[in-house]
């Protein structure tokens, strides 16, 4: 049944699917597919509804967008129910990061701007602000799950939380660009002269800044450079980043997606003493 679809996505006869195990924090079933042409390609498959949404929503975005840092779109089958099938340029062999250099992180920084001076598609959503800046916010009302990361204590949290909100609820997150909102080092390669960027379905309209500081702390985590190595950031924009994973990484576990709390407590270790410098707020362990 699934070399049937597979093959009615592509066009071209199936020989042989193999599992991909790289990548990815939702169990979204993902595949290397040889086809009988001798060329490979790369396939997503819903597994469950979050997944089956999501991959519905890249789909739809891979027919809006346009540009080298897009995948070649190949194929889609849609089963109506959870499994519908993405189907991708295989890019198993182009390089992914880490490591980090000012190098590569310039060339991300450089793709982001690329991105953000496309023409806008139709149908294209804008950020839902209010659940981007507001996690400082949400921190402020129930405190708790962020304190149980250990990541600072409640006295921090009482002195710094005014400075947090005020940064955050300033930050100009609002914009008429394309972002891609997820921009980290598993949804991000590069081979030869491109600089790709994979799973599409959190693409919205907002001030590409968004994309830009986001980037940091994943890169970071991973043994990248500190962000003023490598440019400059509004610290309102960091203190957004540094409250969006405040706000989610202590919570229970996302359904259908097991890994995204443990990726966000890592992105938030490295976003949290990032504001805590460019706010000049006192140190995690005062």
């Amino acid at each position: 049944m699934l070399t049937q679809r597979l093959t009615r996505a592509i066009g071209t006869p199936v020989v042989r699917v193999t599992p991909f195990t790289g990548g990815g924090y939702t169990p979204a079933r993902r595949m290397i597919v040889e086809l009988s042409d001798g060329t490979a390609v790369f396939a997503k498959q819903g597994v469950n509804e979050y997944t089956a949404g999501a991959i519905r929503r890249e789909h739809t975005n891979y027919r809006r967008l346009r540009g080298s840092f897009l995948p070649r779109l190949v194929g889609w089958d849609d089963d109506g129910d959870v499994g519908p099938i993405l189907v991708l340029e295989d890019l198993s062999r182009a390089v992914w990061p880490p490591p980090w250099s000012v190098d590569r992180v310039r060339r991300v920084l450089d793709t982001i701007t690329e991105i953000a001076e496309q023409p806008v598609p139709d149908g294209l959503a804008a950020l839902e602000f209010d659940g981007v800046g507001g996690g400082w916010r949400e921190v402020a009302e129930d405190p708790e799950p962020f304190l149980s990361l250990g990541m600072c204590t409640s006295a921090w949290l009482d002195r710094a939380l005014p400075v947090l909100l005020a940064a955050a609820e300033s930050a100009p997150l609002k914009g008429d660009r394309v972002i891609h909102f997820d921009v980290r080092s598993d949804n991000l390669c590069f081979d030869g002269d491109r600089t790709l960027f994979v799973d599409w379905n959190h693409a919205c309209l907002a001030n590409p800044e968004v994309d830009r500081t986001f980037l940091m702390p994943s890169m970071v985590s991973e043994g990248g450079p500190q962000p003023e190595q490598v440019g400059t950031f509004q610290p309102e924009m960091v203190a957004v980043v540094a409250g969006f994973f405040a706000c989610r990484a202590g919570l229970p576990p996302v359904p259908g997606g097991p890994g995204v709390r443990g990726v966000q407590r890592t992105q938030l270790e490295a976003a949290l003493p990032w504001a805590t410098r460019v706010l000049g707020l006192p140190s995690l362990g005062a």
